[in-house]
Formats: structure tokens, C-alpha cells, sequence
């Protein structure tokens, strides 16, 4: 006799000893997951048992960019005859190649010329942008949009390269403008209208440093109100010029300094005169002479430790990460590229190409309909006025037929006429001359008999 429960009841402990063991298992193995993640997410640091190497890294950087080189743009901005090119000579010491500018060109214009240039072992791809023209015409409105154009081009320039399939970014000439200097004149009173306004429509495109031009012109009492004044001016008005960093230990306090100098007031000269027993870079004037080098004349030295020795690459860093960002990504959302979704899902660059491509390809059949729609509509209007047409033609031609048979009929009646008045014509003339020919022949016949007569008398 079989007994089945005690059986079926083992297999019950037994499976559930196994349930047991696989639960168990599973815990533990959710423990040791979490344990790797846990390693992956916090990598242990390692002390080294001996000289590895990789502390050259920076040493690399730094030979490959000198074999690379180094690209620097500045634009400058600013009135005609305001010493633009005067001061990008003395900031690097060099004469480029300069021409005067007219004051009556009707539009502003960019004129843009690069510069190899080498210090040391350094070499430098200088592009200087100058405008010619700014605030020469009447009209101010518009002075500012070929700027705004110009930076946005090389924005532009820059973008297509990156969206090409085949990238050549290494060897790339990069266009865009690294700094502005914008040259204010020295008035001593405050910002013209059109500085305002084109320092604000620059100033999320570009980093702007305002400097004093000529700043010889005024006294120092009147300088420092004159910068305060401007600072104030654009604070008040919203103008975001560029402020030297401060996040970086090394020269931050360096740089905090300089912050509480802008707008630098500089003055620029390449004529050198005899100071004492050296020769220096000034400007002579009958009552003295202006060291632009001399920091207590001008702030030039400060202007040019600033841009070129301490914040040059901040500057094509800010131009890159801040300006050109802002501009890409502008333009990418205009394109329609989107990171995320209408449920702030992650989006592709893939998803979001098909999803336009659809769309697009939508559109596009959409108005190939629309235009066979109306190339369809116009040429049955274009019918209808050719049926019009047709049909007044005929009714014309119709009208001049007639006009034609009636006239026609006209004429036959009249040639009718005329050749039974000829017919006329010739009866009375026939009947005319039997008359004239009867007439003659009488008298002649007479004057013969008379004659015969008298020859008869006289024998």
C-alpha cells in the first residue's frame, strides 16, 4: 500500500528549502552588485610603487601647442582718427600696415588683415578688425548692424565647419573675434547714444574692453570722474563688459585690481624720445612729454598686461565656451534640435534629425500639393482669360467679315454704276463724233462748188 502524503510533503520542504536558497542567493548577489557599483562609482586611489611618467602631461600640452601655434583676434571699434591702429602698433610693438581712413564713406565697413607674428619660440596668428566709417554718417542707426553681421559670419564659419562630416577643426583658421576694444572718445561728459548702443548689442557676441582714447586730452581730475561716470552709465543701461577672472588663485588679486581700473585710459605712440639716458615710447608736446609706457601718465601698461600677458586665453576661452555657445545653440533651435522631449526625455542627435526629416519631408509635400493645387488653379484661370480672348477675337473677326462683305457690296455697286456710266460715256462720245464728221463734210462740199463756179465765170 502506497502512502503518497509523506512524499508529496518532502517535495514541499524540499522546494521550499530551494525557494530558500535562491532567495538567498539573489540577496547576496544584489549585495555584491551594489559592492562593484559602489567600486566603479569611487575608484580606489593608489599609492605609486615607483616613477611612472605621466607628470609630463603638462609639458606635452605645452610643446604641442608651440609647434601648433596660437590664434588671436581683436576687433576694434571706434570714430574715425581716434587712434585705433596708433595703439595696436604700440600694444605689439610692431607697424603693421596701416592706411588713413576717409570721413565720407556712406556705410561702415569691416576691413579685417592677419599677421603672423613670433616671440621667442611662440609664434601668433594676428587678425586685427578694424571698422572704417563708424560715426562718420548722418544717419547713426545703423552703424552698428555691420558689426553684429561680421561677428555673427565668423560664428557662422566656424558652426558649418563643426556640422561637417569630415571635421578639420586642427588646422582650422579660426575668424572669431576673441576681444573688442572699444574706443570712447575723451569728451569728459558721457557716452554718446550710438556707443550705448552699439556696446549693448555687442556685448553677448563679443567681450568688450572699454578704453579711453587719447587720454592726454584731459586732466587726471577729469579722467577719473570721466571713468566713473562711464562705469555708471553702462551698469545703469545693462552693458556687460568683460571683467578680468578672479577664479583663478594666481592672479586673481592681480586681476581684481585691474577690474577697479576699467575703462583703462591709454594713449599710443611708436615716435621715441630721449628721456633722461633712455630712449622711450611718447608723445611730445610743447608743454611736456606723455610716457605711454609710464603708468602714472596712462593706464597702457595695465591694458597691455591685461590682454596679451595675463588673460589672453581666458579670452578665446570665453569666446568659445560663452559666446559661441550661445550662438550654437540659438541656431541649433532655430534648426529645431532639442536635448529633450515634450517629457523632458533625453533626445539624440539622431531621434531629433529623423523626427525633422519627417517633418520637413511633410512640409514639403504639404506645399508640393499646395503648388500643384495653384500651378493647377492658374492654369485654368490662364485658360479661361485665353478662352475669353479666343472668343472676343472671334467676335471681331466676325464683325470685321462683315464689315468686309458690306463693303465689298459697295464696291461691286459702284463698279456697276461706273461701267454703265462708261458704257454711257462711250455711246454719247461714238454718237458725238458721227455728228462732227457729218458737220465737217458739208461746208467743204460748198466751198467746192463756189470755186468751181468762179473758174467757170472767169474762162
Amino acid at each position: 500500500m502506497q502512502h503518497p502524503l509523506p512524499s508529496d510533503a518532502g517535495r514541499h520542504r524540499g522546494s521550499l528549502f530551494q525557494s530558500h536558497i535562491t532567495a538567498k542567493t539573489a540577496h547576496t548577489s544584489s549585495q555584491v552588485s551594489d559592492h562593484e557599483q559602489k567600486q566603479k562609482d569611487s575608484p580606489r586611489s593608489l599609492t605609486m610603487s615607483g616613477h611612472v611618467g605621466f607628470e609630463s602631461l603638462p609639458d606635452q600640452l605645452v610643446n604641442r601647442s608651440i609647434q601648433q601655434g596660437f590664434c588671436f583676434n581683436i576687433l576694434c571699434v571706434g570714430e574715425t582718427g581716434i587712434g585705433k591702429s596708433t595703439l595696436i602698433d604700440t600694444l605689439f610693438n610692431t607697424n603693421f600696415e596701416g592706411h588713413e581712413s576717409s570721413h565720407f564713406y556712406p556705410h561702415v565697413r569691416l576691413k579685417a588683415q592677419t599677421y603672423e607674428l613670433q616671440e621667442s619660440n611662440v609664434r601668433l596668428k594676428l587678425t586685427i578688425v578694424n571698422t572704417v566709417g563708424f560715426g562718420d554718417q548722418i544717419n547713426k542707426e545703423e552703424s552698428y548692424q555691420p558689426i553684429v553681421d561680421y561677428i555673427d559670419a565668423q560664428f557662422e564659419a566656424y558652426l558649418q565647419e563643426e556640422l561637417k562630416i569630415k571635421r578639420s577643426l586642427f588646422n582650422y583658421h579660426d575668424s572669431r573675434v576673441h576681444v573688442c576694444l572699444y574706443f570712447i572718445s575723451p569728451t569728459g561728459h558721457s557716452l554718446k547714444t550710438l556707443d550705448l548702443l552699439t556696446m549693448k548689442s555687442l556685448d553677448s557676441k563679443v567681450n568688450i574692453i572699454p578704453v579711453i582714447a587719447k587720454a592726454d586730452a584731459i586732466s587726471k581730475t577729469e579722467l577719473q570722474k570721466f571713468k566713473i561716470k562711464l562705469m555708471s552709465e553702462l551698469v545703469s543701461n545693462g552693458v556687460q563688459i568683460y571683467h578680468f577672472p578672479t577664479d583663478d588663485e594666481t592672479i586673481a588679486k592681480i586681476n581684481a585690481s585691474m577690474n577697479g581700473h576699467l575703462p583703462f585710459a591709454v594713449v599710443g605712440s611708436m615716435d621715441e624720445v630721449k628721456v633722461g639716458n633712455k630712449m622711450v615710447k611718447a608723445r611730445q608736446y610743447p608743454w611736456g612729454i606723455v610716457q605711454v609706457e609710464n603708468e602714472n601718465h596712462c593706464d597702457f601698461v595695465k591694458l597691455r598686461e591685461m590682454l596679451i600677458c595675463t588673460n589672453m586665453e581666458d579670452l578665446r576661452d570665453q569666446t568659445h565656451t560663452r559666446h559661441y555657445e550661445l550662438y550654437r545653440r540659438h541656431k541649433l533651435e532655430e534648426m529645431g534640435f532639442m536635448d529633450v522631449g515634450p517629457e523632458n526625455q533625453p533626445l539624440s542627435l539622431q531621434e531629433t534629425y529623423e523626427a525633422k526629416r519627417h517633418e520637413f519631408y511633410g512640409e514639403r509635400q504639404r506645399k508640393e500639393e499646395e503648388m500643384k493645387q495653384l500651378f493647377v488653379q492658374r492654369v485654368k484661370e490662364k485658360e479661361a482669360i485665353l478662352k475669353e480672348a479666343e472668343r472676343e477675337l472671334q467676335a471681331k473677326f466676325e464683325h470685321l467679315k462683315r464689315v468686309h462683305q458690306e463693303e465689298k457690296l459697295r464696291l461691286e455697286e459702284k463698279r456697276r454704276l461706273l461701267e454703265e456710266e462708261i458704257m454711257a460715256f462711250s455711246k454719247k462720245k461714238a454718237t458725238s463724233e458721227i455728228y462732227q464728221n457729218q458737220t465737217f463734210m458739208t461746208p467743204g462740199s460748198n466751198l467746192r462748188k463756189d470755186k468751181d463756179r468762179k473758174n467757170s465765170n472767169f474762162m
